[in-house]
């Protein structure tokens, strides 16, 4: 049997960093929505005992490093099942790129993987394993729209946001979100308004909901990244309604109401920066 997944990226409405662990970890508060840019997961059964990945990127690794793999290892391992896989991996999302890639990735292994092997798990059980491998991880089993707290496993839906497009450009670098994470001074915070962006959600106001996005993390990501800023104004001048960076950045989107105007703004940002795209909502 072959099974196949979608695994669609994903955007922050918000991020809040609310205050350090004593793990080491920071507390989080983030609002997510998938979005219709995904890569494509198949997997099927292999006669050993044994996790096989194989994908075309040259920035992705196809062994134990890469999160598809542990995700694979640590249901295994979490329910002691001995049997083997291969694991297909088609990348459309961009790497290293505040998308949630790996861990969509990850998360459809791990929904695949339930299906492949008749396993009949919740997908609180899921979420619970997709935990110990990242942040986004729980998120990406529930998709849709929620609000993720703690280190990212506790994740509640809330209602989707009003249809609308989505233009992401992405600059010609990758950022790890730990050398980010690193560089946070939890006093210094600028705090975005999730109440505010809940709310939105509660009333379908596409407006208000512009007006409230916020992401904690986009003046560190800017101060070393200063391209980030020239994306986010060329999107803005460009009339995307509410432009903000998307997880520890780079990859920058705006939301716009109408298929026209954004199909303008992705033509006009592609003579900008290279990785330019414009998808509707999943979430």
């Amino acid at each position: 049997m072959v099974i196949f997944e979608k695994a669609p990226a994903k955007i922050n409405l918000s991020l809040d960093v609310r205050s350090k662990r004593s793990d080491g970890y920071h507390n989080i508060e983030m609002i997510m929505t998938t979005i219709d840019l995904a890569d494509r997961i198949c997997l099927y059964e292999l006669p050993e005992d044994r996790i096989e990945i194989s994908l075309e990127s040259r920035f992705v690794p196809s062994d134990k490093r890469n999160l598809a793999y542990q995700a694979a290892l640590a249901l295994k391992q979490a329910y002691g099942i001995h049997r083997g896989v291969h694991i297909t991996i088609e990348k459309n999302i961009p790497v290293s790129a505040g998308l949630a890639g790996g861990s969509a990735d990850a998360a459809a292994v791990l929904k695949g993987l339930n299906r492949l092997w008749s396993l009949g798990l919740s997908e609180t059980e899921l979420a619970s394993v997709g935990a110990l491998l990242g942040t986004d991880v729980p998120f990406c089993i529930y998709g849709k729209t929620a609000i993720a707290k703690g280190r990212g496993e506790i994740v509640q839906r809330l209602l989707s946001p009003p249809p609308c497009w989505v233009v992401l450009a992405k600059p010609d670098i990758g950022i790890s979100s730990g050398t980010i994470f690193q560089r946070i001074v939890v006093e210094d915070i600028v705090h975005p308004n999730t109440k505010a962006v809940r709310e939105a959600l509660a009333e379908g106001n596409f407006n208000k909901l512009c007006l409230s996005l916020g992401n904690a993390l986009e003046p560190i990501t800017i101060k070393q990244h200063p391209e980030v800023q020239r994306i986010k104004t060329a999107l803005q001048q460009a009339g995307a309604s509410g432009v903000l960076m998307s997880g520890s950045g780079p990859t920058v989107y705006g939301l716009v109401e109408h298929e026209s105007k954004a199909r303008k703004i992705y033509n006009g940002m592609r003579g900008f920066c290279e990785e330019v795209y414009y998808v509707r909502l999943l979430g």
